[in-house]
């Protein structure tokens, strides 16, 4: 039997069917994902710890041991990878690849409080995760400028209400902001003053630490009345530190002022960023293992806005990297690239069969078996 024969005796199914296949295959196209490879991600997260001042021998003995220990008896780990520095820790953990990444990071929350215990008291907080590769390259980057604000003053912002968002978004693994760090109080001390009134670095340490608490302040009672009391007790600015006592020598107080310089700044003054030659911040975005790259960077900007109206009226937000752009430009290419193949080959039937009618046949043939192949995509994801 021959195949075709039921398609030439009934044309006008055989027209029906061919515009079915078309419009399925038009549906779609228009529904495919875009990425620039196949999903093929290894499930990848990232536990992180910091204890500021402690160098990399005590990271990776009290603070990554204990970690490493819990980590490595979850269940699929392929390969663990730990990293020191000074008062940072850093373990990549690589999954199976058909571990799910969200069961994967139930087991990383679980072995992190497992090791709460075995970690030094000096660990502030606890251990982080994120659901990200550290060595993927950013898909969005954004940058914060300000006519009137201070690099210290853009990070904050950035940590506060741009970071807390972003990585809220569908996709997103981490958002890590570069170009400053938080506002900050520096005490810059002189040996030479701390020597002439035989003060030690720890002494300033306390005074500093208890002249900086805020606690419970207590209450006043009466016969009928109770008032609560409220004080804070944190200084916010260099002018609350200066003049605090940090010593009494021959009855007199000592303040912090007469022992160094005490400004306002930010806790790392080795960072610096740059948009367009203006001093910024900016925010690194990467996604999720599996997470589609271009529907992400979507998510992403249409959350600007949002994000823009919550931040102060001076702030300037914009985009200074986009990877969705190379990934749509490479897929304009492919479908023009198509286009000219389909044209070429009606080209070349016509010129050797000088037939119009034999060449009305790969000219509707070759777009719907093209057009067609999209809705099969689509149905086998």
């Amino acid at each position: 039997m021959n195949v075709s024969e039921p398609f030439i005796r009934r044309p006008v199914a055989t027209t029906l069917l061919t515009i079915g296949v078309l419009l399925a295959g038009i549906f779609a196209f228009l529904k495919l994902p875009v990425a620039p490879l196949p999903q093929v991600d290894f499930p990848v997260i990232l536990v992180q710890a910091q204890m500021a001042g402690a160098s990399p021998e005590t990271m990776a003995t009290t603070v990554a041991a204990p970690l490493e220990r819990r980590l490595g008896a979850i269940a699929d780990v392929n390969e663990m990878t730990s990293t020191s520095s000074t008062g940072t820790v850093r373990i990549v953990l690589l999954f199976g690849l058909n571990r799910n990444i969200d069961g994967a990071a139930r087991d990383v929350q679980a072995a992190i409080n497992a090791a709460r215990a075995d970690l030094p008291t000096a660990l502030r907080t606890n251990p982080t995760y994120r659901k990200f590769n550290p060595a993927d390259a950013p898909i969005l980057i954004l940058g914060l400028t300000s006519d009137t604000l201070s690099p210290g003053q853009l990070y904050d912002s950035a940590a506060t209400v741009v970071q807390q968002k972003m990585s809220q978004l569908p996709g997103v693994g981490n958002v890590d902001i570069g170009g400053s760090s938080l506002p900050a109080v520096r005490v810059e001390l002189d040996p030479t003053a701390l020597f002439h009134y035989g003060i030690g670095l720890e002494g300033i340490r306390a005074a500093l630490a208890s002249a900086n608490a805020n606690s419970p302040k207590g209450a006043i009672e009466t016969d009928t009345r109770r008032y609560q009391l409220y004080a804070n007790d944190q200084g916010r600015t260099a002018a609350d530190y200066r003049d605090i006592v940090v010593a009494y020598r021959n009855g007199a107080g000592v303040r912090l002022n007469d022992v160094g310089q005490v400004v306002d700044g930010v806790e790392d003054r080795r960072n610096l960023g740059l948009i367009n030659g203006k001093p910024g911040v900016i925010l690194f975005i990467y996604k999720q293992p599996g997470s589609n790259v271009v529907e992400t960077i979507k998510g992403v900007k249409a959350a600007i806005p949002q994000v823009q109206a919550a931040l102060p009226g001076d702030i300037d937000l914009t985009i200074t990297g986009d990877r969705s752009a190379t990934i749509r430009a490479s897929l304009a290419e492919t479908e023009e690239t198509l286009l000219i193949a389909v044209g070429l080959v009606v080209f070349v039937v016509f010129v050797f069969l000088r037939s119009g009618r034999a060449t009305l046949i790969p000219a509707v043939a070759v777009p719907i078996s093209i057009v067609g192949t999209f809705s099969a995509m689509y149905l086998f994801d």
